[in-house]
């Protein structure tokens, strides 16, 4: 693996430790820029100020406040989060094993590789128990002073480590009004299936792309090579009101491009 290692750690269920390296599987893609004061183009950078006095206040005389539902003020400074921190550890807990599959995408937060950290054969005896039993387990580890509970689970033989949200992160689908619109007929749900049908591909994140950043990254080389901008604005289709002409254009179109 040539990415480098970010945390390691060791997994630890029953009598087995297993010490990993976690390395990032998301990249962060956006495209950053720094602002300029336009008079002189210089970089300008971010202050806090007293509205009261326009003064600059120093981050040593700065505090941080939380407002009560009863509008209070609690003011809370850097030794009171100093001590709950969690204690620094390196131990993975596994707390326990559930099927595949069975931790819903809306759990899901941020994932990352597990490759071994010199421990060759626990790490291949973690990943056969994992492809044998057809498992993946729930653990709880701390990380830059922060605690996390993820899924252990296998990818294409792969160990992976997905930290997930906690209880109260996810909104209950039960919060929602039930979906409502009068019944389809016979002859639109069979158009919507036939629809589709001919929509059915395998997924390729390739095909994908973030199309906001490639227009953004035209539009900064454009601009860096003293070229006026030219805009090409996405074309809206105008929805309909009936469903059975909108579910029978849909499939022409498709039909026409296939």
């Amino acid at each position: 693996m040539t990415a480098r290692a970010m945390w390691k750690g060791a997994i630890h269920f029953g009598g087995m430790r297993v010490p990993v390296k976690f390395y990032a599987a998301v990249a962060d893609k956006s495209v950053h820029f720094r602002l300029l004061h336009e008079k002189d183009q210089v970089p300008v950078k971010q202050a806090m100020v007293n509205p009261e006095t326009d003064d600059v206040v120093a981050q040593s005389e700065a505090k941080y406040a939380y407002v009560t539902e009863d509008h209070d003020w609690v003011v809370l400074d850097e030794e009171d989060f100093d001590a709950i921190e969690p204690e620094a550890s390196r131990e993975i807990d596994i707390l326990h094993f559930l099927p595949a599959g069975v931790i819903d995408h809306r759990w899901y937060l941020r994932p990352y590789y597990l490759g071994p950290d010199g421990d060759e054969a626990s790490y291949g005896a973690l990943i056969k128990a994992l492809e044998q039993t057809g498992r993946e387990g729930v653990a709880r580890w701390v990380m830059r002073k922060k605690t996390y509970v993820g899924a252990l689970r296998l990818y294409h033989g792969y160990p992976v480590m997905v930290s997930l949200r906690h209880d109260g992160e996810v909104v209950s689908i039960d919060e929602l009004k039930a979906p409502s619109g009068r019944k389809l007929d016979d002859k639109e749900q069979d158009m919507a299936a036939q629809l589709i049908d001919m929509l059915a591909e395998d997924f390729d994140p390739a095909d994908y792309e973030n199309s906001h950043r490639e227009r953004i990254l035209d539009l900064i080389e454009t601009k860096r090579r003293g070229e006026s901008v030219k805009l090409t604005p996405i074309k809206q289709r105008e929805p309909s009101d009936n469903v059975a002409e909108a579910l029978e254009a849909s499939l022409k179109r498709e039909r026409k491009s296939a």
